[in-house]
């Protein structure tokens, strides 16, 4: 026991002093912390604001541009410093570029807008940020939840620059401006990067050496930049079209814009959806609504001098001006056609609402000024446009700050984008360009199209022998068309694709009746040119005035009124001649859309009819060609041109003819509203029989897109250099007739369509899947069937076949298609073991029976 005792006492001791060796490390520990902390102390503090180096003496060798944002440059190596106000920190501007100067090859051309954003500026310690402000959501001040509108949303800062001079006792903060612009820090230019192609044009890595300043301009509100940034490319492999000089250095040049955020009484406008605006799209994050937008319409700061006046001239009108390089016979036409949106404007109380001026040849102002709105030329070697007016807004408000409308010299010549030779049937209609916060497209097409309906104008005219007063007549109205379009784009408007029903086509044949009209419902539709079967009635070949939605439209978007004033403006959006569809819904693309009248390249309230009698025109224009573009001493150029946009007119007449098949009318009034339909229409079963038959007879049939066999030997190409040496010279009559077909084919037996002729039995289609596919098996095989099958032909059957297998074996066609497709396939088959006719069509029966068998036992 003793023992145990003594052992336990002895561990205690032992314990004891272990803990206190412990405590005394601990205590040594705590005491060279505590020294630390001493020490650290006692270090000298950061400089005072007083022993900062100041801005004045950061500047003193260096040239002031005063304005805005202040800019100091050196005189020696072009750099440029920049001034921060104390004032300007965490206070909200609008950031808006475009491109001044660029090459297609690179998607950037003369004109391009590229967005504005809002940004505000920080001071984060030794550093001056600039951040972009989320602007989609909207919050209720008086809502608690407007306590929390920044959760999980993620602003984005464009730049974070170290401040070289200043503090808040001198009141401002000096920085690099070359760090903020001569970057991509503050937009995007560079978007080739994103092509996966390896042969792709690429503009290869910005060069901070060679990028420099273009220009410099300091306002009151505005700060503005031309930079030419310059992206180098070692070792291209795409040279690139003739527009670009040396590819391994390509310079763009954009303009930055940095501009006070106005501060007026402009009220915002929400959007509706009967009526076509441009928006910047909102979302009301303190709405218990099921639809929660609040987008914000685009349009002018307009108001009153006289309030109380129903009509008023505005405190500030719209002005235009034409820019000094346009050519002097056209300026009074453009003058014209952009003060025809007067007319509408008086709708909305407004009198002298648009102004237009001349830019004098000795202007100390460019067309970049973002203070004016120019109609802006340019002859560009691969033009990506015809015409093209985008406009910029503030984005907080929808108010349009400014706008600029490009025009492109190939408009009003003879001559074609070189891809069009090789094949015209390629066309921009399908390609939009997106704005960068991806709210709305901001590129139009219509000049192109224009432009192509203008040749195939010239053509006829010159085939029916009218003088050059017609010509000139012809093309002035195109002229006034274009323009008139591109400017109610800057009005705010968007495309109105649905409003080429107004007239029938015996009326757009009467020239007494549309005689000084609008020959469609809206200007911003795409609408043909107008050509009467018979000249003695050929009235206006385009529109010379702005429709009756174009007046309807500036005066529920430009009317001071209040919510229920707006409501009765837009309830009259049933009547017909205000009818609106846009890009969103219309057909261009196989299987997009579902409204057969919103659509391209269409024309009156029966596009049928219209469609067959341009075909008929076509065909009968094909007959006079050669006679009348075959002239001594020319090459065979012209001919060739005229032969290809005549063959173009019947296959976009085609593509309208298909797009009834499954159509399916949309109506967007509201519950309740005068006039109102319901919101979805089959298209009648007689309709969609007549397209059928119609694509049978002029598209699928043995002698569609037949041409008088002496034309063919005449199609040949100017020969330029080594022009030839990307690709045989001749012409590829097969290939341009299979690919019009396959156009139509392809939405036709598109799944969508495909699924909806099937869901739309259920609310009143009676052209059933099954006589639809029976029906379109007859058009491809029934006319030759029996005998001996010509070449184009061979080429349909084989394409449609191939259709009908995608369809067997494809993952998004519903099991109805599967099963006529499978049915269709047998009945092929059946018929390919005909041996009746010519070698060649033994050889394409057997094609076609290997292709079923195969398809089959797969």
């Amino acid at each position: 026991m003793k023992n145990l005792q003594h052992i336990g006492k002895t561990i205690l001791t032992v314990f004891l002093i272990l803990a206190a060796f412990g405590s005394s490390d601990t205590y040594a520990q705590k005491k060279k912390k505590g020294k630390s902390f001493k020490s650290a102390q006692v270090t000298p503090p950061a400089k005072k604001d007083k022993d900062s180096k100041k801005v004045s003496e950061a500047i003193k060798k260096l040239k002031e541009i005063d304005g805005l944002f202040k800019l100091y440059r050196d005189s020696t190596s072009g750099s440029l410093k920049m001034v921060i106000d104390q004032n300007q920190i965490d206070q909200e501007f609008i950031h808006w570029y475009y491109i001044e100067n660029g090459v297609t090859d690179a998607g950037s051309f003369r004109g391009q807008f590229r967005g504005s954003k809002i940004f505000k500026i920080e001071k984060y310690y030794n550093k001056i940020e600039f951040v972009t402000i989320n602007t989609r959501a909207y919050f209720d001040p008086e809502s608690p939840l407007s306590r929390s509108a920044e959760a999980n949303i993620s602003n984005s800062v464009l730049f974070s620059g170290k401040i070289e001079a200043g503090s808040e006792k001198e009141g401002k903060y000096l920085i690099s401006a070359d760090q903020l612009f001569l970057s991509e820090a503050l937009g995007a230019v560079n978007f080739t990067y994103a092509s996966r192609s390896p042969f792709a044009f690429k503009l290869g890595n910005l060069s901070k050496s060679k990028s420099k300043y273009k220009s410099v301009n300091n306002y009151p509100e505005n700060t503005n930049l031309k930079v030419e940034y310059v992206y180098e490319n070692k070792r291209p492999s795409n040279f690139g079209s003739n527009a670009v000089t040396d590819p391994r250095n390509i310079s763009v040049v954009v303009q930055h814009s940095l501009i006070q955020v106005p501060d007026n009484d402009y009220e915002i406008r929400l959007d509706e959806p009967r009526v076509g605006y441009f928006t910047t799209q909102v979302d009301d994050r303190t709405s218990t609504e099921v639809v929660a937008y609040r987008d914000l319409v685009h349009r002018w700061h307009l108001k009153k001098k006289n309030p109380g006046a129903a009509l008023s001239e505005p405190v500030t009108p719209i002005t235009w001006w034409i820019e000094n390089t346009t050519p002097l016979e056209w300026r009074e036409t453009i003058k014209e056609a952009v003060l025809k949106w007067n007319g509408a404007f008086e709708k909305a109380g407004f009198k002298n609402a648009v102004v237009v001026k001349i830019q004098p040849d000795d202007a100390e102002w460019d067309a970049g000024d973002l203070r004016y709105n120019v109609l802006r030329w340019t002859s560009s070697p691969n033009p990506p446009f015809g015409g093209y007016g985008p406009s910029f807004v503030n984005p907080r408000t929808g108010q349009i700050l400014g706008a600029d409308i490009m025009l492109e010299f190939v408009f009003h010549t003879n001559r074609v984008r070189t891809s069009k030779l090789y094949d015209p049937l390629s066309s921009h209609d399908h390609s939009e360009h997106f704005s960068p916060n991806g709210q709305e497209p901001f590129f139009c097409a219509y000049g192109e199209m224009l432009q192509d309906n203008m040749l195939f104008g010239s053509a006829v005219i010159k085939a029916r022998g009218e003088d050059n007063m017609v010509m000139d007549g012809m093309k002035k109205e195109a002229m006034m068309q274009l323009i008139m379009h591109e400017v109610g784009h800057t009005m705010g408007l968007n495309h109105n694709m649905k409003s080429s029903q107004l007239f029938s086509p015996e009326q757009l044949y009467d020239k007494e009746v549309i005689k000084g009209k609008s020959l469609t419902g809206s200007i911003m539709d795409y609408a043909p040119i107008n050509l009467s079967p018979d000249p003695a009635t050929q009235g206006h070949y385009y529109s010379v005035d702005i429709g009756p939605y174009d007046n309807w439209a500036i005066e529920w978007g430009y009317t001071p009124t209040d919510e229920t004033g707006l409501d009765a403006i837009a309830d009259r959006s049933t009547q017909p001649e205000l009818i609106f569809g846009n890009d969103a819904d219309d057909m261009r693309s196989a299987g997009k859309g579902i409204d057969p009248r919103v659509n391209t390249g269409d024309f009156s309230n029966d596009q049928i009819k219209y469609s067959i009698d341009r075909i008929n025109l076509s065909n009968e224009l094909m007959t006079k060609l050669k006679d009348r573009y075959t002239e001594q001493g020319n090459t065979y150029q012209e001919l060739r041109m005229a032969f290809y946009m005549t063959h173009g007119q019947i296959a976009r007449a085609g593509d309208v003819i298909s797009r009834f098949i499954g159509g399916v009318y949309i109506d967007r009034a509201v519950q309740g509203q005068e006039g109102a339909t319901q919101p979805y229409t089959a298209v009648s079963y007689a309709d969609q029989k007549r397209a059928m038959n119609a694509l049978k007879d002029h598209i699928f049939s043995p002698d569609a897109f037949e041409a008088p066999s002496e034309i063919y030997n005449y199609l040949a190409m100017q020969r330029r250099g080594f022009g030839f040496s990307r690709d045989t010279e001749d012409p590829r009559l097969h290939d341009r007739v299979i690919s019009s077909q396959k156009r139509v084919l392809d939405h036709i037996l598109h799944f969508n369509t495909l699924q909806r002729i099937s869901d739309s039995e259920l609310y009143g289609n009676r052209y059933k899947l099954s006589e639809f596919m029976t029906d379109l098996n007859n058009a491809v095989f029934k006319a030759d069937a029996g005998k001996s099958v010509n070449t184009f032909r061979q080429n349909l059957q084989i394409e449609y076949t191939k259709k009908l297998i995608d369809v067997l074996t494809g993952e998004r066609y519903t099991t109805l298609a599967k099963s006529m497709a499978l049915y269709n396939l047998q009945k092929i088959r059946k018929m390919s073991l005909s041996t009746v006719g010519n070698i060649s069509t033994k050889a394409h029966r057997q094609h076609l029976k290997l292709l079923v068998d195969k398809a089959l036992d797969s």
